[in-house]
């Protein structure tokens, strides 16, 4: 069985820093793709950041240049380092894990999700 589990969301102000961690287990990280998304009330999931097997990595136009998506195999997790946080930045964060290599932006294409981890901007 594999899961995975989120941790670090939190209650920050706006401009503030939060780093999110995700521990895969039940399999090692192999060639596999990592994402991280994101959904307010009322919305649909959204794509924040996706990692490919050789490192290369996908920003949504909403977070590129404060988000940095990063992983450590040898750990066994990917991280989401959040910067010059917005208030609607304000979600619950998902990581995700696919079966293949390459970057995805569809939160169809991630075979394995965590339970979310609550993120909360005030102003």
């Amino acid at each position: 069985q594999v899961q995975l589990v989120e941790s670090g969301g939190g209650l920050v102000q706006a401009g503030g820093s939060l780093r999110l961690a995700c521990v895969v287990s039940g399999r090692t990280f192999g060639n596999s793709a990592m994402g991280w998304f994101r959904q307010a009330p009322g919305k649909e999931r959204e794509f924040v950041a996706s990692i490919a097997w050789n490192d290369n990595t996908d920003h949504a136009d909403s977070v590129k240049g404060r988000f940095t998506i990063s992983r450590d195999k040898a750990k066994n997790t990917v991280n989401l380092q959040m910067n010059r946080l917005k208030p609607e930045d304000t979600a619950v964060y998902f990581c995700a894990a696919r079966r293949l290599s390459t970057i995805a932006t569809m939160a169809s294409a991630y075979s394995y999700w965590g339970q979310g981890t609550q993120v909360t901007v005030s102003s």
